[in-house]
């Protein structure tokens, strides 16, 4: 069985029962969190006790998770969207490559977040984790922004020591 190598929802890897059509941000998270991080799986009609629920229509789906993505993560992520059967049923094996690109955002509603994975959750990123994923997609550290202060301008000394 391909999923046993998943033992629970972690950093990498979510189990959801169905695709949220109506209620997307649901996994879109997990796709922006992937993408600005280690990157991840989803599986599509495994419930959280790793059993396979199926989908009712996995071609159907597939084509929702294709567009969804395209619509409202921002920029375009790297995936991969797998159809697979495990005990007979069809399930939906989406892989989301770590991006160079980052911060991948999730739009939509007049929003705009980012989000990153902690533990086995996808959070909003706080304002220091998207500073640092903006230096990512530039391809920068934080080390080598040139300073707004001119070298020239201060002085160094070392005070007289009273005793």
């Amino acid at each position: 069985m391909m999923i046993d190598r998943w033992i629970a929802e972690a950093t990498e890897c979510d189990f959801k029962v169905a695709l949220e059509v109506k209620k997307p941000k649901s996994w879109l998270k997990s796709v922006s969190a992937f993408a600005n991080g280690i990157g991840g799986t989803l599986f599509f009609g495994i419930d959280n006790d790793r059993n396979a629920v199926g989908l009712d229509d996995a071609q159907t789906d597939a084509e929702a998770i294709s567009r969804l993505i395209k619509e409202r993560i921002t920029p375009y992520p790297s995936f991969v969207l797998a159809p697979e059967r495990e005990d007979g049923k069809d399930i939906l094996v989406l892989s989301v490559s770590a991006g160079r690109s980052t911060p991948y955002y999730y739009k939509a509603d007049g929003i705009m977040e980012a989000y990153i994975r902690i533990g086995n959750e996808s959070v909003i990123a706080p304002s220091y984790a998207l500073n640092q994923l903006i230096l990512k997609g530039m391809h920068r550290t934080y080390d080598e922004l040139v300073s707004e202060y001119d070298f020239k301008d201060y002085a160094f000394f070392q005070a007289a020591r009273t005793v």
